[in-house]
């Protein structure tokens, strides 16, 4: 049966990744991004209610003050998952006015409460611990060239890191384009993704190493010898993507509200991996390949002329 020649339509893939670059770096420069209070820092509001109240009750009441964001914490000796007296509201910063407001709110709403404790705080990932994430992750990405460069070749390497620079960019400009707000759980998601993509990469990478033994002894043709090594890992890349985004969209459908942002960010990443490592990654390869053998064989016919 005849075989859809992906890497033969590589520049069409290309010319898709191009535009979803391109406009999720427009979409990060015109709308930004929505910063959490984790970087931006915020309010906080411990109080201790008469009775238990339910999480999603005090969630309810600081939706009708735009506060779907905060970060709701229950403690207590008596406190459930879902109930409890003590609450723990982190939400953006508030003017004085604003506060009483919700405060005045949550009284009307769900009784009265003792406030424990009130007070304005800064954000806890500044522009330093910020910086230190970035420098950590080209140094993986460095770290990563290194070693698939030791156990394979240098382009497949450089293939790889640049399929974890395409799902990265993809998956900032969809924040930026839907402003769901970026905090610390969208940082472990973004390590999440990479670390997805790069391991369906590397399955690929494998058996495309594998088959480069008898490609040499058949003089095949490099673009079948990468078709053929995607298909035959075909089956395995669909059942292990499916599998994880069943549990992602659970997580995403079925998840609590303060859930739904790393989940939304691990649907855009994990069906980005998949993507980038047929359609991106593998042909990059044989791109980097096919301009490696031209430079070679020019090279051998100028000495052979001289």
């Amino acid at each position: 049966m005849a075989r859809f020649d992906i890497i033969g339509k590589r520049k069409i893939w290309y010319a898709i990744s191009s535009l979803l670059i391109i406009a999720s770096l427009f979409f990060m420069v015109t709308r930004g991004f929505n910063m959490g209070i984790d970087f931006t820092g915020g309010t906080i509001m411990d109080l201790r209610f008469e009775k238990a109240v339910n999480i999603n009750d005090v969630r309810a009441v600081l939706n009708e003050y735009n506060l779907s964001n905060s970060t709701i914490q229950l403690s207590g000796e008596s406190s459930s998952s879902t109930e409890s007296e003590n609450v723990m509201i982190r939400t953006v910063d508030l003017e004085e006015q604003e506060r009483k407001e919700v405060m005045a709110g949550l009284t009307d709403k769900l009784g009265a409460y003792q406030v424990l404790r009130e007070e304005k705080v800064g954000a806890t990932m500044g522009t330093e611990l910020i910086m230190n994430a970035i420098y950590a992750t080209i140094i993986s990405w460095l770290l990563i060239i290194a070693y698939v460069s030791y156990r394979f070749e240098f382009k497949f390497g450089i293939s790889a890191v640049l399929g974890l620079v395409h799902n990265v960019i993809i998956v900032l400009g969809a924040f930026a384009l839907t402003q769901r707000q970026i905090d610390s759980s969208f940082v472990a998601a973004l390590l999440t993704i990479i670390g997805y993509s790069i391991n369906d990469t590397i399955v690929i990478f494998d058996r495309i190493r594998e088959n480069l033994k008898l490609h040499f002894r058949k003089n095949g043709d490099i673009v079948e010898l990468v078709n053929t090594s995607i298909y035959q890992t075909m089956t395995r890349s669909i059942y292990t993507v499916s599998t994880v985004l069943f549990a992602t969209f659970a997580l995403y459908f079925f998840g609590g509200d303060t859930t739904k942002d790393f989940a939304f960010a691990l649907l855009i990443g994990f069906f980005c991996g998949a993507y980038t490592s047929i359609f991106i990654a593998s042909p990059l390869w044989v791109t980097f390949r096919r301009y490696s053998d031209k430079k070679r064989l020019a090279k051998r016919m100028a000495d052979t002329g001289k």
